[in-house]
């Protein structure tokens, strides 16, 4: 945890006669900075983001009030403690500065250990948040290693089993995140894949998932059917689910002698067939119904078959509901149209091509949803076929 010698306190008045008692009052338990104006205490803390700012009210140019509202604005300094020290002590005062984001308010005339007490407990409040929050980053990132590291890594030994390429690509939104695919080598005739997306984001939207996939590679081990592996799954997650969570599940068995690929889909957004030669279209029609809610529910499939060079897309809806800056949606016709740019390439070049056009469509938008993308293509696998996983 941070030693309060080593905090910095933004000091901000007007009046020198007041900045001069508070340096003296406390520069010899922490650093200092010092600004005159509220332009001037915005400019040094987004230099400097201070660990606690002393703000007075009354100023010329911006008051004590904007200068709070816009120091909450800032990522780096939104949840900096900001204490009022003001001669304005009216009860209308002081709720209007708790109100634009003040942590406390203290009036003028102060005494300069009243001062020294509430700076101490401000940043002692403030250095414990940051060591918990620190802990939990860490924890985070050991959590997003574990779940990253489930994850298919290489897919050599698969593609020349099966006779295809592969590919994937997985950008979590937060460090964990509720998307996660899976592969199933069930037998030297049956390759079954996954992808699923749990509601909500986090630590238990991946907990759940993870659950989900675990039970649905050991169920592709003794069911050859897409949708009884989906009906199965839903009948152990719905058994045993007190958070009331739920999982949309795209499940396909592929058997590699007769490019036979059947689709049974949980919900879930629909795949693109990428045909060596034509215009992509969906693979299936129907979404069905997400995992979780309840037991007993049955689940369509769809027969595909797949010539040399064709190509299927899952996808989650990270993809088709991505936002741009003016709020509009990629979208699945958008998503439908940029796949064709991807006819007849290799399984990496169809990923790689999808997850540009939507990074391109965002223009740097924040990333809303968790991104997971899965191709596989009949055929040898070429070289930029190679899997790819965005940690």
């Amino acid at each position: 945890m941070k030693k309060l010698s080593d905090c910095r306190v933004l000091l901000v008045d007007d009046t020198k006669a007041n900045l001069d008692i508070l340096v003296e009052g406390l520069k010899s338990d922490h650093k200092l900075s010092l600004a005159l104006n509220g332009d001037m205490a915005l400019q040094i803390a987004g230099r400097t983001p201070p660990d606690l700012v002393l703000l007075d009210i009354v100023m010329p140019g911006l008051d004590g009030y904007e200068v709070c509202r816009r120091l909450r604005q800032k990522p780096e300094t939104a949840e900096v403690p900001i204490m009022f020290l003001s001669s304005l002590e009216e009860v209308q005062n002081k709720t209007r500065g708790f109100e634009a984001g003040a942590n406390d308010y203290l009036t003028k005339p102060f005494d300069m250990l009243e001062v020294k007490a509430r700076v101490r407990s401000l940043l002692k409040a403030k250095a414990y948040n940051d060591a918990i929050k620190e802990q939990i980053a860490s924890e985070l990132r050991v959590a997003r290693e574990i779940q990253m590291g489930m994850l298919p890594h290489d897919f050599a030994a698969v593609e020349k089993a099966y006779q295809i390429g592969l590919s994937a690509v997985l950008e979590p939104a937060r460090e964990v995140g509720g998307d996660l695919y899976g592969l199933c080598a069930a037998a030297p005739d049956r390759l079954v894949l996954f992808l699923g997306d749990v509601s909500g984001k986090g630590i238990p939207a991946s907990m759940f998932m993870v659950r989900a996939i675990s039970l649905a590679q050991l169920l592709a081990r003794e069911i050859a059917e897409p949708e009884r592996i989906l009906a199965r799954l839903n009948n152990e997650l719905a058994a045993d689910n007190p958070s009331g969570m739920f999982v949309t599940f795209l499940c396909g068995v592929f058997e590699p002698a007769s490019g036979s690929l059947a689709l049974a889909n949980a919900g879930h957004c629909r795949p693109v067939l990428l045909p060596n030669t034509g215009a992509p279209r969906w693979a299936i029609n129907n979404l069905g119904t997400a995992l979780g809610f309840e037991p007993g529910l049955e689940f369509e499939r769809t027969q595909l078959k797949l010539s040399p060079g064709d190509a299927v897309v899952f996808y989650t809806d990270g993809v088709s509901e991505a936002f741009n800056p003016q709020e509009e949606c990629y979208g699945t016709e958008r998503l439908l149209t940029d796949a064709a740019a991807s006819t007849g390439q290799p399984a990496g070049a169809i990923t790689s091509a999808l997850l540009h056009k939507v990074r391109a469509f965002v223009a740097g938008a924040p990333q809303s949803d968790d991104i997971a993308i899965l191709a596989m293509r009949r055929g040898n696998a070429a070289p930029a076929a190679a899997q790819e996983v965005r940690a």
